[in-house]
């Protein structure tokens, strides 16, 4: 069982930046495939980056957002910079028992219990 823990989430205007963390609590963290997601009330889990030996990103978030990780520490943790009101979430850590990246919500077994982004204009 992999137990998942967001930190960082809070309240920020337009343009600042925060910093997401999502500590882990599996043996195995440098084999997971890792990833943040993001909901907004009324709308389906949307994908925002994951990592494995590489990262990928939404299109929404590329160049603003990084996701990284620190095997030593069992942690993953999305640098958010340049944030937009649309930005505005709850996010999610997700881990999947395979080294391998996805942007797909269903293929990973495993979530934190989220975090609130809240981005003021």
């Amino acid at each position: 069982q992999v137990q998942l823990v967001e930190s960082g989430g809070g309240l920020v205007q337009a343009g600042g930046s925060l910093k997401l963390s999502c500590a882990s609590s599996g043996r195995a963290f440098s084999r997971y495939g890792m990833a943040w997601f993001r909901q907004v009330p009324g709308k389906e889990r949307e994908f925002v980056a994951a990592i494995s030996y590489s990262s990928t990103y939404a299109d929404s978030v590329k160049g603003r957002f990084t996701i990284s990780r620190d095997n030593a520490k069992n942690t993953v943790y999305l640098q958010m910079n340049s944030l937009k009101p649309e930005d505005t979430a709850a996010y999610y850590c997700a881990a999947r028992l395979l080294s391998v990246r996805s942007m797909v919500p269903r293929e990973y077994e495993y979530w934190g219990r989220g975090t609130q982004v809240t981005v003021s204009s």
